[in-house]
């Protein structure tokens, strides 16, 4: 039986797979628009990132030491479709994603360490990284376009720790961790979500407006959220 993570993924990339579902408002004009078939792309690269050199698999607890970012969202979904555990409360675990690597390195507490360089055009990790840390932005271009589990998820295994220690499996992932997000009805909703909310909210928010056949539009805290903005990317809630 399918996770309903992976069910997700499929509707993403088979319904409208051409039409836009993250579109990211960065700082220095950044603007990245993914549709389903791109960003299904991305997940998909990711999770062989995780499966192939990270040795992930089922259970495997990663935390996201990142802001809500765009690259953020790939990770959890990336994550979410391998059956893994994404920590956003500090406890535990195996892997750490993060845009500060060097003190994780030196704290030695996680098998594995990968580097998340933010700006949207960076190819690389710009300085020296430490030794064992993993480079997201070269790794993750070199994995494959499709994935395929190794070994098949759990529903009853954890999907996500939050901030305030509260835990979800993956069966209950859509409708308890992102059904806590009122989205207003709509044809296929195209949701403002603020960055500054944090992490988690954005998280929430993102699969409660995929779930419901729409869009997110994430900006960033340095971003003017202006009636420009809001007409030309056809928001119609958040």
């Amino acid at each position: 039986m399918s996770i309903p993570a992976i069910e997700l993924l499929t509707a993403l990339r088979s319904g409208q797979s051409t039409s836009p579902r993250l579109t990211w408002y960065g700082p220095g004009a950044e603007r990245v628009e993914l549709s389903g078939r791109v960003l299904d792309n991305w997940v998909a690269k990711t999770s062989n990132l995780f499966q192939d050199e990270l040795d992930a698999e089922p259970g495997t607890r990663l935390r996201l030491d990142l802001p809500a970012h765009w690259k953020s969202l790939v990770l959890a979904l990336a994550a979410w479709q391998l059956g893994m555990e994404v920590v956003l409360d500090g406890a535990e675990a195996e892997l750490l994603a993060t845009s500060e690597p060097a003190p994780a390195a030196a704290g030695g507490a996680f098998e594995a360490v990968l580097a998340v360089a933010l700006p949207a055009l960076a190819m690389r990790w710009q300085d020296e990284l430490p030794s064992g840390v993993v480079d997201y932005a070269t790794e993750v271009r070199s994995h494959g376009d499709f994935f395929m589990a190794h070994v098949d998820p759990e529903a009853g295994r954890m999907a996500v720790r939050t901030s305030a220690g509260a835990a979800h499996t993956h069966a209950e992932l859509l409708d308890g961790f992102a059904a806590a997000v009122a989205v207003q009805p709509h044809d296929a909703p195209r949701l403002l979500v603020r960055a500054g909310d944090g992490l988690e909210a954005v998280l929430s928010q993102a699969l409660a407006a995929w779930l419901a056949d729409g869009s997110v539009v994430l900006v960033h805290p340095d971003v003017a959220v202006t009636d420009r903005l809001l007409g030309d990317e056809r928001v119609t809630g958040g």
